[in-house]
């Protein structure tokens, strides 16, 4: 995968892109200010605890908290989002889980 380098530990990932974007959503930025359709994972539990993703109009892709749909949302570009779930689909973080 370009963009990410693939290694023996949990540090082994991180993201080199280069892709730019006129800034329409800044990190941070309200999520429910942006106006777009929030979904979630079908493993997603009951209670919430849930992490929610929205395509934006630019290409971006943003992230919430569903338990805090007014918080701050993290916006990344397509590679940065390719790279991490590459890295997760490698096992990269299950450490965390």
């Amino acid at each position: 995968m370009p963009g990410a380098r693939r290694g023996g530990g949990a540090c082994a990932w991180r993201n080199v892109s280069k892709e730019s974007a006129v800034p329409t959503a800044p990190n941070g930025v309200r999520a429910s200010s942006l106006g777009v359709r929030w979904i979630k994972s079908r493993h997603s539990n009951a209670e919430g605890n849930c992490v929610e993703v929205a395509a934006l109009a630019d290409g971006r892709v943003a992230l919430r908290n569903s338990r805090d749909p007014d918080g701050p949302a993290l916006v990344y570009t397509p590679g940065e989002i390719s790279a991490f779930l590459a890295g997760a689909k490698d096992g990269e973080f299950d450490h965390l889980a």
